[in-house]
C-alpha cells in the first residue's frame, strides 16, 4: 500500500491548491479515504472524507464549502481541492487509507501567507 501527496506550495491568503493522493497496492473503488492536516504544532486533524459509494463526501465545519475532497478512479488518485484558503489552513496535508490498521501518505506542506 502506497499514498503519495504532492501539490503543496506557498499561496496567499485567499489563493487556492489543488491537492493530489496517488495511491497504489489495494483497490480505490472499494477503499475510503481521508484528508487530514496538521498545523504547527498542534495535532493531526481530519478535514473531509470521500466514501465508495456514489462519492459520498464530508467534511468538517472549518472546510466546507471552501475545499472539495473527489477522485478518479481511473487514475487512482483522490484530490482535495482548496479555495479561499485562509493562513489558519497552514500545515502539513496527509491523505489516509480507512482499512486495517489505516495508511498515511508522507504529507505535503501548504503554506498560507502574503
Amino acid at each position: 500500500v502506497q499514498l503519495v501527496e504532492s501539490g503543496g506550495g506557498l499561496v496567499q491568503p485567499g489563493g487556492s491548491l489543488r491537492l493530489s493522493c496517488v495511491t497504489s497496492g489495494f483497490t480505490l473503488t472499494t477503499s475510503v479515504i481521508k484528508w487530514f492536516r496538521q498545523a504547527p504544532d498542534k495535532e493531526r486533524t481530519w478535514l473531509a472524507t470521500i466514501a465508495t459509494t456514489r462519492h459520498e463526501k464530508y467534511y468538517t465545519d472549518s472546510v466546507r464549502g471552501r475545499f472539495t475532497i473527489s477522485r478518479d478512479d481511473a487514475k487512482n488518485t483522490v484530490y482535495l481541492q482548496m479555495n479561499s484558503l485562509k493562513p489558519e489552513d497552514t500545515g502539513v496535508y496527509y491523505c489516509y487509507l480507512n482499512r486495517d490498521t489505516g495508511y498515511w501518505g508522507q504529507g505535503t506542506q501548504v503554506t498560507v501567507s502574503s
